[in-house]
């Protein structure tokens, strides 16, 4: 019953499929903006005779400015609609993306990716907040998980594409191709999508309105539960993200072309995920199914940490545990995210907005920490541990709030006072 619903049609006239394929391209932003570029950045570093803290600004600068800018576009969409805030976001996205192209130094390139990432906020935002307007909680799940599959695959695309252009026509054509993909959404946008937003909220933007919806936002215990889910397993992802060039390039010898491949790999296994999500939410319900998906998590973790500890410095002993952790993130993200925008249907793009935010500002912290821990792998004597360690740490906490947090105040549909209410009885 629950896979007949997922594919009804919703209520703004909009194909299930259409639904899907926006939200594929919407989410996609993020790993093609982040993924495509990272075979390319140890040559985008030497070319521009850069340190390692300042190359991983490109990422970091990036993923700060799309988190707070979310924090601007929630309201906007709330009060304008979904559709014109996604469309100025696209056009934004487009131009910036044109301009990294053109940079003609590490500081330009920073400036150019930190206006990437606030027209990239938009869109993700902005399909977080479609997904709750058009769904329940329970059926938003997998209404995400379908569009995370389409995330994986563009995922699964970036990588390999990005380390041929890097190796064959240079990292500015790798650039380039970012120009290209959010002119093609933009394109399907403006043609294809349908506004989503039944009632536009005409105080969404003012003062006292908008203090008074973070708060509530804030204060409510299904919102954080979900977000500390799909922050830590974002964290995860994130250090890998942000170290495995450096390490899989400049420490195991991975070619460019290989490291794609292994990039690749693990978009496969993070597909694979997503569609195990949707198996188990039907049989399990999402409390259950986060908690498995938990256990899966820690040992990839553990075992990562461990392997590395004892000396061993492989492809494999990184990746084989990692596929496992990709499973996990294939399960905790699009029940994360919905769940984060569940209670708040008046409300979905600040709640989607405050979710990024949170998520982003994880990330920047993180960027920060492998910035300075990985410089001495630009010097030659570098070491797998900063990335073993940073991703079994996130899955500590990946696993701790899907068996705690998730599983008290992890329905959605419970009002707040009830749940102050059980919180205050100990129940």
């Amino acid at each position: 019953m629950s896979s007949l619903l997922s594919d009804r049609t919703p209520a703004n006239g909009m194909s299930p499929g259409m639904v899907v394929l926006a939200l594929s391209l919407l989410l996609g932003l993020q790993p093609i903006t982040t993924d495509l570029y990272l075979p390319a950045l140890p040559a985008m570093t030497q070319g521009f005779g850069a340190t390692m803290p300042q190359a991983q600004l490109t990422l970091t600068a990036l993923l700060l400015a799309f988190g707070m800018s979310q924090l601007v576009w929630g309201p906007l969409s709330d009060r304008f609609g979904r559709r014109p805030v996604l469309l100025w976001g696209l056009a934004l996205y487009v131009l910036a993306s044109a301009g990294s192209v053109v940079s003609g130094s590490m500081e330009q390139l920073v400036l150019w990716r930190t206006l990437q990432g606030v027209a990239m906020g938009a869109g993700v935002m902005g399909a977080r907040a479609i997904v709750r307007d058009l769904y329940p909680p329970a059926e938003g799940a997998r209404i995400m998980s379908k569009g995370l599959t389409g995330l994986g695959v563009i995922a699964c695309a970036s990588a390999p594409l990005g380390a041929l252009l890097a190796e064959y026509l240079g990292w500015r054509t790798a650039l380039g191709a970012l120009a290209v993909f959010g002119a093609g959404t933009l394109l399907v946008l403006a043609w294809r999508f349908e506004e989503t937003l039944s009632q536009k909220n005409m105080a969404a933007l003012q003062p006292a309105t908008l203090l008074r919806t973070w708060a509530q936002i804030l204060r409510h215990p299904t919102f954080w539960a979900y977000t500390l889910l799909a922050t830590t397993s974002y964290g995860g992802l994130f250090t890998f993200l942000a170290a495995s060039s450096f390490v899989f390039i400049q420490v195991l010898g991975l070619s460019k072309p290989a490291y794609g491949l292994a990039m690749l790999t693990m978009s496969l296994s993070y597909i694979v995920g997503t569609f195990i999500c949707r198996r188990l939410l039907p049989a399990l319900g999402v409390r259950r199914t986060v908690a498995l998906a938990g256990a899966c998590t820690l040992t990839a973790g553990t075992s990562m940490g461990v392997l590395a500890l004892a000396g061993v410095q492989h492809v494999a002993a990184i990746m084989l545990p990692f596929y496992l952790f990709m499973l996990g993130h294939g399960v905790h993200q699009p029940c994360g995210q919905s769940g984060a925008v569940g209670p708040f249907p008046q409300a979905a793009g600040a709640a989607s907005a405050m979710s990024g935010f949170l998520m982003m500002v994880a990330a920047f912290v993180m960027g920060g920490w492998l910035g300075r821990s990985l410089a001495n792998v630009a010097e030659g004597a570098g070491s797998v541990l900063p990335l073993t360690n940073g991703i079994w740490f996130w899955s500590v906490l990946i696993s701790a709030t899907a068996w705690t947090l998730v599983q008290r105040f992890g329905d959605p549909r419970m009002p707040l006072q009830r749940m102050v209410s059980a919180e205050g009885s100990g129940r």
